[in-house]
């Protein structure tokens, strides 16, 4: 394990229990657009809780290919409430078979979702979502694909607050997620409460883009 001070993962552990109960609501309804945007989402969560505990445990590069995850499980989460026809949501929800999978091999990737959220989604997320990747993507696909990022450190060894900075960024994601979350539940006025308890544990969080 690294040599670090374990305080902001102990309050980002924190936060991840309060942001759980903030949004353990039921979905706005039943339809397949948002059920399988609630998937996606809840995914995104499952790759935050992945993060943490790598990072904690000084895996950096892992940690970073399962944070892009993170961020493309949201952006797929947008995309499907806003952006998606009927036939990507079916490709999304049938039953996985090989037919299925090859179905949905020509589904859009990140670029082309944040694309159409951009069109027909709320202009906030757009802009967040597009921020995040502007600044983060060359990096994280450089984890992803064995490029020089990981190579060099993985050598040289894992700086401190690099480990922190990909703590808070996750972090950062995962109060998006949230943003989402109640949304899927038609409840949007809950969003201020997201960004109070974002507030409260702001040194887990990122700076501002």
């Amino acid at each position: 394990m690294p040599n670090f001070d374990l305080d902001v993962f102990r309050k980002s552990d924190s936060l991840a229990e309060k942001l759980q109960v903030l949004i353990d609501m039921p979905l706005l309804n039943d339809s397949a657009r948002i059920v399988t945007s609630d998937v996606a989402c809840s995914l995104s969560f499952e790759h935050w809780h992945s993060v943490r505990v790598l990072l904690e445990g000084g895996l950096l590069p892992s940690s970073i290919v399962i944070h892009r995850a993170q961020f493309e499980a949201l952006v797929r989460s947008v995309w499907i409430t806003y952006s998606a026809t009927d036939d990507h949501i079916y490709k999304l929800s049938t039953d996985l078979n090989l037919e299925s999978e090859q179905a949905a091999k020509n589904l859009p990737q990140v670029a082309d979702m944040i694309a159409s959220i951009g069109k027909s989604g709320p202009r906030e997320a757009y802009d967040a979502l597009n921020r995040f990747k502007d600044n983060s993507w060359k990096a994280l696909n450089s984890y992803v694909h064995a490029g020089i990022h990981p190579i060099r450190l993985h050598s040289e060894g894992y700086p401190v607050k690099l480990i922190i900075d990909v703590l808070r960024n996750a972090n950062g994601i995962a109060v998006m997620s949230a943003m989402q979350a109640v949304i899927l539940s038609g409840e949007q006025p809950m969003q201020k409460d997201v960004l109070e308890l974002a507030f409260e544990f702001s040194e887990c969080m990122p700076p501002p883009l």
